[in-house]
């Protein structure tokens, strides 16, 4: 084909400017390649930006440094328990290979830094290789100004991971505050004073200056893109992809009105997310109901390179999975809301329409949802579910669509979410009543609530039990952190639906992270990372940052591969430079 029938050519174009994309296109330039990120947005930063920023990375070079241990034997051990077949072993093997690689790399090429969060335990932290902590990385806090003008393109993060809705805190000092640890009302005012004294900054924007979370992520792999001259192309959507001989050497792209053909000399790289927001793929693929408006995601992944990949003949993997979570909807929003938090705190109960409970509530979101769907199968009613809680929880605790009643009383919620978004009753019988559960079972659910919370064993889903659960929960309740009674009157109810933070299921790949056709043989040139290909985790969520940390270690790896070609129209590896 000839040159002049391409507008633009780089080595490798990078689809989508989440964590995984802009990792995969530093790593491509770090490695001598020149390499283009496109983004059909006007914002960059995808759901990474909006989301807790973590990357889960056993046997990462902090873990020493603040007091743990751990071992690829182990992490392989408790993958290997939670994945079981369900993945090929050479992709498991080739994570936990390279993910500590890939953050030494951004740190040292890039000065692109994580550390970790020792305490933050593994999701299923009692199970063989499980941890108590380490290995859930976060990433450190940039400064936006360095950003400049460009600050102005990054996705804004949700109000609900900001203090206040405005104020950035990290996942350490968000444990810290919602779990009213030691120091809590310290790190409040140190937090608040520091936001609200930077002046001249609070004169341009609402928004914190110190990136954390996603925003502390996408801001750090965007101004390393900056300073190494990668370009990002905002408004650039992946229309189709271009084959050649059976390999993929280039993408049609539609930017402002126009359709373009960009050349790839090297490779794709699709890193462009899900399909959450596309209704007709979720009830194609995923458990019923399913709304696309039930999505803690923001409406910008509808699967574009998944379809891509498939219009090549690119097998699918795990497109009934996703990374699920129970969420709730605040009018408004342009998505609903997850709740992480709030459902380990003491003083509240999950309950379905028969007003009995079906899962731990501080369990893992992912199981929390997957239980839902479960008990709603057997006719029980519960989706939605309700979670019920007290005037005390309501005055402690954060609630997902406001904030604790000492700092957001009701008198300031709008009017109409009375009975709507929320309900509230003087007592329990009425609450039923008003959200239509069986009030004898509601009863009878909540005073065993009560008794666990005297006794600290919930002997029917031992809630408190395990570390996960107690990561969000009040220490200052005993005996148990996670369980307080529901007595004080009004009582309240909202209701949750089975949403998630992104689907699992799109592109099978290979252990270097290549696009494999239905027959198993590699689609060369076609690379996929992150949501847009089949989740490496499987069915399980082994730890906070168990979708971003594979984002970026395949990303990683799918550059070196790609850097590694000996020659156009061939995967053969040679040793990078």
């Amino acid at each position: 084909m000839s040159q002049t029938n391409w507008d633009q050519e780089y080595d490798v174009i990078v689809v989508g400017s989440g964590g995984g994309g802009m990792t995969a296109a530093l790593v491509a330039h770090g490695h001598g390649l020149t390499a283009a990120v496109i983004e059909k947005s006007d914002k960059y930063g995808g759901t990474s930006a909006v989301s807790g920023g973590g990357i889960w990375i056993p046997c990462n070079d902090d873990i020493a440094r603040t007091g743990g241990t751990d071992s690829y034997e182990e992490a392989l051990t408790y993958l290997k328990h939670l994945i079981g077949d369900a993945v090929p072993l050479a992709r498991i093997e080739a994570y936990l290979k390279h993910a500590p690689e890939m953050v030494r790399y951004l740190a040292q090429r890039f000065d692109v830094r994580y550390s970790n969060v020792p305490k933050y335990p593994d999701y299923y932290p009692q199970v063989p290789g499980g941890k108590q902590g380490w290995r859930s990385m976060q990433p450190a806090a940039f400064d936006a100004k360095r950003l400049g003008a460009e600050f102005d393109h990054q996705r804004e993060s949700f109000k609900g991971t900001l203090l206040m809705g405005r104020i950035a805190m990290d996942q350490i000092e968000a444990h810290t505050l919602f779990s009213r640890g030691p120091g809590w009302i310290a790190l409040t005012l140190k937090l608040l004073l520091k936001y609200w004294l930077d002046i001249g900054w609070r004169l341009r924007t609402h928004r914190d200056r110190r990136q954390v979370l996603g925003q502390g992520m996408v801001a750090a792999l965007r101004y390393a893109m900056l300073q190494n001259g990668i370009p990002l192309q905002l408004n650039t959507a992946l229309e189709s992809l271009i084959e050649q001989d059976g390999r993929v050497i280039g993408v049609v792209v539609r930017q402002q009105g126009r359709t373009l053909r960009y050349r790839a000399r090297r490779g794709v790289v699709l890193a462009c997310g899900g399909f959450e927001s596309n209704q007709q793929m979720r009830e194609q693929y995923l458990a019923r109901p399913t709304k696309a408006d039930w999505t803690a995601a923001p409406p910008i992944n509808h699967g574009d390179g998944i379809r891509a990949g498939q219009a090549l003949g690119a097998r699918l993997r795990h497109m009934d999975l996703v990374w699920g979570s129970p969420t709730v909807r605040k009018p408004g929003a342009a998505q609903q809301i997850t709740l992480f938090v709030e459902r380990g705190m003491p003083g509240c109960v999950a309950v379905n329409k028969k007003g009995l409970r079906f899962v731990n509530e501080a369990a893992a979101y992912p199981d929390f949802r997957n239980a839902m769907y479960a008990d709603d199968a057997k006719g029980n009613g519960c989706i939605p579910a309700w979670l019920i809680f007290d005037a005390a929880f309501r005055y402690k605790y954060p609630m997902g669509i406001f904030l604790p009643g000492q700092i957001e009383p009701d008198s300031k919620l709008p009017k109409d979410w009375l009975d709507n978004v929320y309900y509230r009753a003087d007592s329990l019988e009425t609450l039923s009543q008003k959200i239509g559960v069986d009030t004898q079972n509601l009863l009878r659910t909540v005073a065993k609530m009560n008794e666990y919370a005297k006794t600290g064993i919930d002997v029917e889903f031992h809630k408190g039990e395990t570390a996960i659960d107690r990561y969000y929960s009040d220490p200052s309740v005993k005996p148990n952190s996670c369980l307080g009674p529901i007595v004080k009157p009004p009582f309240y109810a909202v209701p949750m639906w089975p949403g998630e933070i992104g689907t699992k299921g799109g592109l099978d790949v290979d252990e270097r992270a290549r696009v494999l056709r239905e027959d198993g043989s590699v689609i060369p040139g076609l690379y996929a990372i992150g949501n847009t290909s089949a989740a490496v985790m499987g069915p399980t969520y082994a730890g906070a940052g168990s979708t971003l940390g594979p984002a970026m270690t395949f990303g990683y790896i799918a550059a070196r591969d790609l850097a590694q070609a000996v020659e156009a129209g061939t995967s053969a590896p040679r040793r990078a430079a």
